[in-house]
């Protein structure tokens, strides 16, 4: 999904459009490496051969190895074609020509999606396709795996409109009274162990359903995070805050992401923060992180750490491992999407303290408890890989993704993030 972001941000940047191509029956195409054989299906047993079984010649969908024999089959197409595959993401192919031309395919399964800056390099894509494949032209990019995407002049704006009209309308909540943000301010879950127990199937979808909906709603990222810690034996005091979330979709049922048009400032901006001992049982922390592009959020990630931190700058200090390595994969797509970033990613930390200790070699009596694996971001700061810079409080991004925040604070990054509704970009 961030791959698939990353191309609707790069292409709404350059004013390109993303078109969309549909593979029929894409499992038939893949060809097997080995002998398979099936039984007869039921009503076309042939008499006198009930005994005999069919060979095939080619995959077949139930099959376990479908998906990888289609992959194999359209990975050597593309390659035949001239495409280059992304290193960093298999599933995205890139085929440039002299004078700057590029083509740029993102495959999910059977559904492609292609962007550009040649319309003739179009053409001949999809005449190739339709000659090798059983194609569908969709035309322009529209509803793409459950994302619904809106291309305008000024940018592209990505929702989830239709789903999560759906998420109300299942758990009966479209008549409920919205709220503006989707947590109280302050809020600390617990495992409450004497509170009133609840289906712990019904808990599980209303907090399930939300989590696709994080694929264009960042906003959302915390919270749902912090629900789905309590699936395995929820109570009142969880469904109550799991049921504010589907209020809050009340209220914000078209907000989406909006990528704008805005040639000149290509380049990655990352966020790193973290919440000292949030959680209030095992004491450990949250990491979270966002990165924009184009005006617009592309990734971003809001996760229990998996240790516990001493102090808060070892809490931020391991966020901003975890931040780093994001940045280099992203900045190595990006690089393959012709998208050319500076030597050097700049990492916003609110923590002079953890700033300083990816900074300083020497190991002493206050870090040395840090696991080894986190000192990866000093390797890559010495390297001039990464550098962490401060940046206020007020100014930390990546706050919404640890911890509840007053309503002002939540709006305020809610719309730096570029989160908005279709009403807004008009």
């Amino acid at each position: 999904m961030e791959t698939i972001r990353l191309a609707i941000a790069l292409a709404a940047q350059r004013g390109w459009t993303i078109y969309q191509l549909d593979v029929k029956s894409a499992f038939l195409h893949g060809e097997l490496n080995e002998e398979v054989f099936v039984e007869q299906p039921c009503g076309y047993v042939q008499k006198g051969h009930e005994h005999k079984v069919y060979k095939l010649k080619k995959a077949l969908y139930g099959l376990k190895q479908a998906p990888r024999a289609w992959y194999s089959r359209i990975e050597a197409y593309f390659m035949k074609e001239g495409f280059k595959k992304c290193e960093y993401e298999h599933t995205l192919f890139i085929k440039t020509r002299k004078e700057g031309k590029i083509l740029i395919v993102s495959l999910y399964v059977d559904d492609l999606i292609f962007t550009g800056n040649d319309e003739l390099m179009f053409t001949e894509f999809k005449n190739s396709m339709k000659h090798e494949f059983d194609m569908t032209d969709l035309g322009k990019m529209r509803y793409f795996l459950g994302l619904e995407v809106l291309q305008k002049p000024n940018g592209i704006f990505i929702n989830q409109k239709k789903y999560a009209s759906e998420v109300l309308q299942r758990f009966g909540m479209e008549k409920s009274n919205f709220v503006h943000n989707p947590i109280v301010p302050g809020c600390k879950l617990v495992k409450d162990e004497g509170g009133v127990k609840v289906d712990t199937t019904y808990y599980k979808q209303i907090v399930g359903s939300p989590m696709y909906i994080t694929a264009t709603r960042p906003d959302l990222m915390f919270v749902v995070s912090l629900i789905s810690r309590y699936m395995e034996n929820p109570t009142e005091l969880h469904l109550h805050v799991a049921k504010r979330v589907l209020r809050y979709f009340k209220g914000t049922t078209g907000f989406g992401i909006f990528y704008k048009k805005k040639r000149g400032d290509e380049k990655l901006v990352a966020y790193t923060d973290s919440d000292y001992a949030g959680d209030l049982e095992d004491r450990k922390s949250t990491s979270g992180y966002v990165f924009l592009l184009s005006s617009g959020v592309v990734s971003w990630s809001s996760k229990k750490q998996p240790v516990v931190s001493l102090s808060t700058t070892e809490a931020e200090f391991i966020a901003a491992t975890s931040c780093a390595c994001q940045a280099i994969w992203l900045k190595n797509v990006l690089e393959n999407l012709s998208l050319n970033q500076n030597k050097l990613i700049f990492i916003r930390c609110d923590s002079s303290s953890a700033i300083k200790l990816s900074k300083n070699p020497v190991m002493h009596g206050r870090t040395k408890h840090i696991d080894v694996r986190f000192h990866f971001l000093r390797e890559l700061t010495k390297a001039g890989v990464v550098e962490l810079v401060h940046c206020s409080t007020h100014e930390q991004l990546a706050d919404v993704m640890t911890k509840p925040l007053k309503l002002d604070a939540f709006l305020k990054l809610r719309r730096i993030l570029g989160v908005c509704s279709e009403v807004d970009i008009n």
